[in-house]
């Protein structure tokens, strides 16, 4: 088979490091790996979860740089493609549709909070924070969301500038645009870990987030850490697979994957540096969630010298970071319409970005006016979440893995990992056997089926393991003799 001849590529090695890791740092970045990482050892948690990075996130990203770029295209054209040219059944074409059905669906209610981020960039130099109290702050917060004017206008705003940068190209727009956010991230999230090192609070908040605390390390940091491991990286909703089609050909996937993750994970150490050193300051609460954001950190940047500018500096770093994610949730849709339909870029924004507004706008429409309108028993903005965190991306994972470790040719993967034979080996190992059982913990959790303790049960967990690598090993050279020699 002819491989796709590509129509978009990556000007630099760097486009796809950018874009990915812009893509993989978001607000749970900034606020929630942070704290879980204090709350679970510090340390000993951030070892744990570079366990989980290797066993899930870099073997997942890996597959899928691999596919996007062996096929060229969106998520359903490139599997399409790639499982076509391996003689594989056209019907796993699905997983690429439900990965960027559920990218699409992410974004549809991850523009609201986006907004809350630019809200608040704005609020900060108006002087609409001031209070004296988190639960003052807590009444600004519920207000805004109340007010549905201003909630969807600011949602609206991030959903245009996202459709703006995507509508004008690979290159001229989601490259341009990653070259100069990414860099200015980096650059005020510095500033503010050397603000927060002048706040008092700087030996508690390094000793929150790296004292070693290996009592701290139950079954439940476990699931934390192997969730956080597969969410952050964006895997499953169409984003890695689309960024890697437009690789160029000879640059290292295993090299990109594992910068992409490493990057990604000195960010959130970053973010933590620059966050808790503050909160501890002030006597706040380090466990307060997504309000350590908009409720603890406002009032801690009132009460600070030079509070109301590194207020606002931090609120745009925030704001650089979603709009980043926001982008790459996009680009899966508008690169299956302008590729598969011929629709110009443009026009591929504008249809998408139709639908998404009407989407969102009434996602939005849930914290107010909207708030009685229930679908399966929930809000919209919720069950947007619900569906796609909990169902839609962990089964994208399991099934990504499995297309990979059963049922493509061994060379399509050899050719494009250019592994030595063991490293080639440990990859097949684990997208085989120890990442669909792992992500399956992920996904069972998430739902609260899971039932026992990992850590206590662990031989549970090995057995799993244990018993695919049986079965598979036993049933592959019967059911698929093509790849018997795999």
């Amino acid at each position: 088979m002819t491989r796709e001849k590509p129509k978009n590529l990556w000007l630099s090695r760097w486009g796809f490091v950018l874009a990915a890791t812009g893509s993989a740092v978001g607000l749970g970045n900034i606020w929630k790996f942070p704290y879980i990482t204090g709350e679970y050892g510090g340390g000993a948690f951030v070892l744990m979860y570079l366990a989980c990075i290797l066993a899930i996130g870099i073997p997942v990203m890996m597959t899928e740089i691999a596919i996007g770029r062996r096929g060229r295209g969106s998520p359903i054209d490139a599997i399409s493609r790639v499982v076509r040219e391996g003689g594989g059944h056209p019907a796993w074409k699905a997983v690429g549709s439900m990965a960027m059905l559920a990218g699409f669906m992410i974004l549809c209610f991850y523009v609201v909070v986006a907004g809350w981020a630019f809200a608040y960039t704005w609020k900060m130099l108006d002087g609409s924070l001031a209070a004296s109290s988190v639960e003052g702050l807590a009444q600004v917060f519920e207000a805004h969301n109340a007010n549905p004017w201003a909630l969807g206008g600011w949602s609206v705003l991030v959903a245009l500038l996202t459709l703006w940068i995507v509508g004008k190209g690979v290159q001229a727009g989601v490259e341009r645009a990653f070259r100069w956010m990414m860099p200015g991230l980096a650059v005020m999230l510095l500033i503010l870990v050397g603000y927060a090192f002048t706040s008092g609070g700087f030996d508690r908040g390094f000793a929150f987030l790296f004292s070693f605390d290996t009592s701290k390390l139950t079954g439940e940091a476990l699931l934390a850490a192997l969730g956080h491991a597969f969410f952050t990286l964006s895997l499953a909703s169409g984003a890695i697979l689309t960024y890697g089609s437009y690789i160029p050909d000879g640059q290292s996937i295993v090299r990109t994957s594992f910068m992409v993750a490493i990057i990604d994970t000195c960010v959130a150490l970053l973010a933590g540096l620059a966050i808790f050193p503050i909160i501890f300051a002030n006597g706040m609460d380090p466990s307060a969630g997504p309000g350590l954001i908009f409720m603890s950190l406002p009032l801690a940047f009132q009460q600070m010298p030079f509070g109301t500018a590194f207020g606002v500096l931090f609120f745009a770093m925030v704001s650089i970071a979603a709009l980043t994610s926001a982008i790459s949730m996009i680009e899966a849709t508008v690169a299956y319409l302008n590729e598969k339909h011929g629709v110009s870029r443009t026009k591929a924004a504008i249809g998408s970005g139709a639908v998404l507004l009407t989407i969102s706008l009434l996602a939005m429409l849930s914290f107010n006016v909207g708030a009685d309108w229930k679908l399966f028993g929930t809000t919209l903005f919720d069950a947007l979440d619900y569906l796609t965190s909990r169902w839609m991306m962990p089964l994208g994972g399991i099934l990504m893995s499995l297309l990979a470790g059963y049922c493509l040719r061994a060379e399509i993967m050899r050719d494009e990992l250019d592994l030595p034979p063991l490293g080639h080996a440990l990859w097949l190992y684990m997208v085989r056997y120890v990442c669909p059982v792992l992500i399956l913990m992920v996904f069972l959790h998430a739902l609260g089926w899971l039932g026992f303790d990992p850590l206590q049960r662990w031989y549970w967990i090995a057995g799993g393991i244990g018993l695919l690598t049986v079965l598979g090993e036993a049933l592959r050279p019967r059911v698929m003799p093509a790849l018997a020699d795999r």
